[in-house]
C-alpha cells in the first residue's frame, strides 16, 4: 500500500488544457528543448494565451462552484518549487505519456540508477531537512481556500463588504517566499550533484532523452522505502525527477509553466486529478480542462459570462510579470550548476514578488467566481453539476498535497476580510483553535 501511495503521491503538475489545439502559436521555431511533434505546441506564449488562460480559469470557476474546501486543497507536489524544468519535459514528451502516473516514477528510478551512493545521499538528507517546510506550504494555503470559499458563500465577518486585496496579496507573498525557500536549497544541493557527474554517469544520462521517455527503460526501485517516512520517500522521488530535467533542459524550460499554475486554490486540481488517485499507469485527459471550460461558460448568462471573460484581460499585466520573474528566478538558480553561487537575497525577493503576482490575480477569481454563484439560477446549479463527474469510490479529501488527511484545524480567517487591526498577524501554519 505505501508502494501504491508514493506512486500516487508524486502525480505531479497534471496539466491537461485543450486550448493548446484551439490556439496554435504562429508558425516558427518553438524555444527551449523540444520533441519533434509535440513541442511546437506548448510554450510560454501558448501558456499565457488569452485562449488557454480563459479555459483555464472557467475550468476552475466550475471546479470552485461546484465543489467544497476539500476538494480545493488538492495539490499536486511538482507545484511546488517548479524551475527545475519538469512540466515541460511532461508537455513535450513524444511518447504522449507526461500525464500517466508512471511518468515521474520512471524518470526518477532512472536517475536515482545512475547516482552514486554519496549522491543519493545528498537528495536523502536534502528531503529530511525540507520535509517540515514541505509539509507547512500545504497547510499555509488552507486559510486563503477558507476565505475564498467564505466569500462564496457570503459568510462575511461584520463590518467586512467581502476579501481585503491587500490581505490576500500579503498572505500570498509570505507562501511564496517560503517556496522561494525551498527552490533556492533544492538547487542548491541538485547543483552540487550535478557538477559532481563523471564522465560515465554523463554518458549514461545523455541516454535518457529530455521530453522522450520512450528512451527510459524499466529499471527496478532504487530507494528502501521501508528506511524513510513516506514524505520523505515522495521528497527524493520529486527531486530526482527534477534534477534529470534541470541538468537536460534550459532557461526555457525553467520558465515554462502551464496555465493551470496560478491561482491553484478553486479545487481544479482536485476536480481533474483526485480521481487518479488508487489507479495504476493511468493518464489524465488533456481535453478535459479545455471541454469543461468552455462547457461552464455556455451554462452563463451574458453578464455572468462577462465576469470570467474579462478576467485574462484584468490579469494581463500579472501574468506578463510573472514570466518575467520566473524567468529571473530560473536564471539565478541555474548558477548553482556552474559552481556559483546564487544570491539568496535575491531569490527570496523575487519569490516574494511573485506571491504578490499571484495573491492579485487568486483575488481576482475569488470575487469574479462568487458574483457569479451568487446569481447562479436553481436550474444553472443543476447543470454544472451534471458537468462533474463523480465517483463514489474517488477520494474525498481534505488533501495534503495528494494525500486524504482529517479535517484540519483553521485560525479565524477573519483578516482576510480586513476587520482585523493593522498589525494581526496571522500564525505562520494552521494551529489555532478552527475559526470561521
Amino acid at each position: 500500500m505505501k508502494t501504491r501511495m508514493a506512486v500516487l503521491t508524486l502525480i505531479v503538475g497534471l496539466c491537461a488544457w485543450s486550448a493548446l489545439a484551439q490556439n496554435q502559436p504562429p508558425p516558427g521555431p518553438p524555444r527551449g528543448p523540444q520533441t519533434q511533434d509535440n513541442a511546437h505546441r506548448y510554450s510560454i506564449e501558448q501558456a499565457t494565451s488569452d485562449k488557454a488562460q480563459l479555459h483555464t480559469i472557467a475550468f476552475d470557476g466550475l471546479a470552485f462552484l461546484t465543489g467544497d474546501f476539500a476538494m480545493d486543497t488538492f495539490l499536486p507536489p511538482g507545484k511546488v518549487s517548479d524551475y527545475f524544468g519538469f512540466q515541460y519535459m511532461r508537455d513535450i514528451d513524444a511518447k504522449e505519456g507526461g500525464h500517466n502516473t508512471s511518468f515521474l516514477t520512471k524518470i526518477a528510478e532512472n536517475t536515482l540508477a545512475i547516482l552514486n551512493a554519496d549522491q543519493k545521499a545528498q537528495l536523502l538528507a536534502l528531503a529530511k531537512e525540507q520535509e517540515a517546510d514541505i509539509q507547512s506550504f500545504a497547510e499555509k494555503r488552507f486559510p486563503l481556500i477558507k476565505a475564498f470559499r467564505r466569500n462564496l458563500e457570503g459568510d462575511l465577518p461584520a463590518g467586512s463588504k467581502g476579501l481585503d486585496k491587500s490581505a490576500v496579496v500579503k498572505f500570498s507573498a509570505d507562501l511564496y517566499t517560503l517556496d522561494g525557500k525551498l527552490s533556492y536549497q533544492r538547487a542548491k544541493v541538485m547543483g552540487a550533484v550535478i557538477r559532481s557527474f563523471d564522465d560515465k554517469q554523463k554518458a549514461a544520462l545523455a541516454k535518457l532523452k529530455f521530453g522522450d521517455s520512450r528512451t527510459w527503460p524499466d529499471v527496478p526501485e532504487q530507494l528502501d522505502k521501508r528506511s524513510m517516512s513516506h514524505e520523505v520517500n515522495v521528497a527524493v522521488m520529486t527531486y530526482a525527477s527534477e534534477m534529470f530535467a534541470w541538468y537536460a533542459g534550459s532557461i526555457d524550460a525553467d520558465t515554462y509553466f502551464c496555465p493551470e499554475r496560478h491561482g491553484m486554490y478553486f479545487g481544479g486540481f482536485g476536480m481533474k486529478t483526485a480521481p487518479a488517485m488508487g489507479k495504476q499507469d493511468y493518464s489524465i485527459s488533456t481535453s478535459l480542462t479545455g471541454d469543461s471550460g468552455e462547457a461552464f461558460l455556455n451554462a452563463l448568462t451574458d453578464a455572468q459570462r462577462k465576469l470570467i471573460t474579462d478576467l485574462p484581460d484584468l490579469q494581463r499585466k500579472d501574468l506578463a510579470e510573472i514570466v518575467t520573474t520566473r524567468r529571473a528566478i530560473s536564471t539565478e538558480l541555474r548558477r548553482f550548476q556552474k559552481g556559483d553561487t546564487a544570491d539568496q537575497d535575491k531569490v527570496l525577493a523575487l519569490s516574494k514578488r511573485y506571491g504578490e503576482l499571484d495573491g492579485e490575480m487568486s483575488f481576482l477569481y475569488a470575487s469574479a467566481f462568487a458574483k457569479v454563484g451568487k446569481t447562479l439560477t436553481t436550474e444553472q446549479k443543476s447543470k454544472l453539476a451534471g458537468m462533474r463527474a463523480t465517483n463514489p469510490a474517488d477520494p474525498k479529501g481534505p488533501f495534503l498535497y495528494s494525500a486524504p488527511i482529517s479535517m484540519p484545524t483553521i485560525e479565524n480567517t477573519d483578516f482576510l476580510f480586513g476587520v482585523l487591526p493593522a498589525d494581526f498577524k496571522a500564525p505562520a501554519t494552521p494551529t489555532g483553535t478552527t475559526g470561521k
